[in-house]
């Protein structure tokens, strides 16, 4: 089993920046791609960043130019540096572990942006 807490969700103005982490403990293999998703009420979950171990990424176009996800292999962890959010960024975000077939959720943390 895999577990993952991430921290770092809050309120912040349109326009400020917000760090989230999420730290992966438990049966985590050498291979595994590593990300974060965000839902709103009455929406699908969708991707907003992942990346594998060798530091590949992907963002959704929402996101580019914005975010940042970063990983520390050593600790398993996993970041998400968003800055210049908008209010449409106002989601819960869920960190997500992808390895072998099987996928790993953390709780979700709230992120609000004013306007």
């Amino acid at each position: 089993q895999v577990q993952l807490v991430e921290s770092g969700g809050g309120l912040v103005q349109a326009g400020g920046s917000l760090r989230l982490s999420c730290a992966a403990s438990g049966s985590i293999y050498r291979l595994n791609v590593m990300g974060w998703y965000r839902q709103v009420p009455d929406k699908q979950r969708e991707q907003v960043a992942v990346a594998n171990k060798g530091g590949t990424t992907n963002y959704a176009d929402s996101v580019k130019g914005r975010f940042a996800i970063s990983r520390d292999n050593a600790k398993n962890t996993v970041y998400l540096q968003m800055n210049n959010l908008k209010p449409e960024d106002t989601a819960v975000y869920y960190c997500n572990l992808a390895q072998y077939g099987n996928q790993y959720w953390g709780q979700g943390t709230q992120v609000t942006v004013s306007s």
